[in-house]
């Protein structure tokens, strides 16, 4: 076990070991998606479970469930007295996409200004190395017990969602550290504490038996797309605000974008407004979402004039981390269902939901990592949330009703990740790695108090 004192220096000299460690694993185009050689996803497999053992977590094994890639599980027993962390993140990365729309080839890791560039950089695989560095600071015995789960297929969907329920002995923690997010921006050390809830709805109707002559029928038949339209309008008020009863809305009280800053982070173009009103908080973390996410209607390159009979729209519904996402897309689905844009019923039907998360932040866990973020980026832990939704949250903290669960990472509000030229910046996978290394003692000590 390494004095606390010794942490900084180091993971300082591990540095360069880990820049090279994540630059090899990076090199590897380990995507989960259908139609992918499955052997670069086993080749970074072995990878990381060869450097975990590497770090000290000799008793390391691979849980091969049905329909997804293996999950690297490993232990460390706990001294006597200590408690146990879960040590969470994923190998599998998002497809590159157009790769010409690159600077740099996305599975040829390029270091530059302080960063490297490459697809799974930030998203998750800096995470897992940070994980590791926290490991090998301390030579790999750490003061705390540990559990190590590293999946292998959460960007396309894994059914290791459903696992730990099954299996709860294999994930028992007194406090669980699901590292796939990060920082609000550079250098502002940021626990995420809640996540929306996720559904889709799905608003189709048919008017007509088949097209008809617009300039014959038009003017008095139903026209479907038309009705469609009208009816998603009913969703948001003038403002932008969603307008559908019984979703929830709070405040939203841990730091905030700018309404500038948020802008340039999503890519807005000049002179476009953000949607809306109050604190952005409120709006992508705290409050609901309806975006059409798909449209089938005739495409306007090859539209005939003709009254369209049909037109079907998806929906992807966020809801408030602590509100039922089934409850939210139930409200959604009778709004709908009420309109009747021009007296023209709409059939409305509901995909599947993924449950949000609100953190309990008033632990022994959540002292000790605020404390120890504090030290490693040398100013003060923030909160934030995020509108995505990472499922195993819900499913692990099933499995450990008592437990912590704390969300951090690498990334940051510019990192890129899913899109072209993304990046993790050297300086955030250092104090992640250090915080962590810091958390391990600092746990140990507020659970012996």
């Amino acid at each position: 076990m390494t004095p606390r004192g010794d942490l900084p220096g180091i993971v300082d000299a591990l540095r360069p070991d880990l820049t090279h460690l994540l630059k090899q694993l990076v090199a590897i185009p380990s995507i989960a998606f259908p139609g992918y050689p499955p052997e670069n996803v086993r080749r970074a497999h072995d990878f990381v479970a060869a450097e975990l053992r590497k770090s000290g977590v000799e008793d390391i094994r691979t849980l091969e469930l049905p329909d997804t890639a293996p999950v690297v599980y490993g232990r460390i027993p706990a001294p006597p007295g200590a408690p146990t962390v879960l040590l969470y993140g994923h190998y599998d990365v998002q497809p590159a996409g157009d790769e010409s729309r690159w600077d740099t080839p996305p599975f040829t890791p390029t270091e530059r200004d302080g960063a490297i560039y490459g697809r799974g950089a930030a998203d998750c695989k800096s995470n897992v190395i940070a994980h590791i560095g926290a490991l090998r600071a301390h030579g790999g015995r750490p003061p705390v017990g540990i559990t190590v789960v590293i999946e292998g297929q959460e960007e396309y969907g894994s059914v290791l969602d459903g696992y730990p329920a099954e299996h709860p002995e294999l994930f028992q923690a007194d406090a669980l550290l699901i590292c796939d997010t990060g920082n609000i921006r550079v250098g502002t050390p940021t626990l995420t504490t809640a996540l929306r809830g996720v559904t889709d709805v799905f608003v189709e109707v048919r008017t007509l038996a088949a097209p008809v002559h617009s300039g014959q029928f038009g003017g008095a038949a139903p026209d479907a797309l038309l009705a469609l339209m009208a009816a998603l309008t009913t969703l948001h008020d003038a403002d932008g605000n969603v307008a559908v009863p019984g979703l929830r809305r709070d405040t939203w009280t841990g730091v905030n974008f700018t309404e500038a800053e948020f802008a340039t982070i999503a890519g807005v173009e000049p002179g476009m407004p953000l949607l809306g009103t109050g604190p952005i908080g409120e709006r992508i973390w705290y409050g609901p979402a309806i975006t059409v996410i798909g449209l089938d209607a005739p495409p306007t390159a090859t539209a005939a004039s003709a009254v369209v009979p049909y037109a079907k729209a998806a929906l992807n519904v966020r809801v408030h981390p602590e509100q039922d996402p089934a409850e939210g897309r139930q409200a959604v689905i009778e709004h709908l269902r009420k309109v009747r844009p021009y007296g023209i019923e709409l059939q409305v039907t509901g995909g599947e939901v993924g449950a949000g998360f609100a953190a309990g932040t008033s632990g022994p866990a959540y002292a000790a990592m605020r404390a120890a973020m504090r030290r490693a980026w040398g100013t003060e832990v923030v909160d934030s949330a995020t509108g995505g939704s990472i499922p195993l949250t819900n499913a692990l903290a099933a499995a450990n009703p008592g437990a912590e669960i704390l969300l951090l990472g690498t990334e940051d509000a510019g990192c890129n990740m899913h899109g072209f030229d993304e990046r993790v910046l050297l300086s955030e996978l250092r104090n992640v790695a250090l915080a962590e290394a810091e958390f391990f003692h600092l746990f140990a000590e507020r659970m012996r108090a």
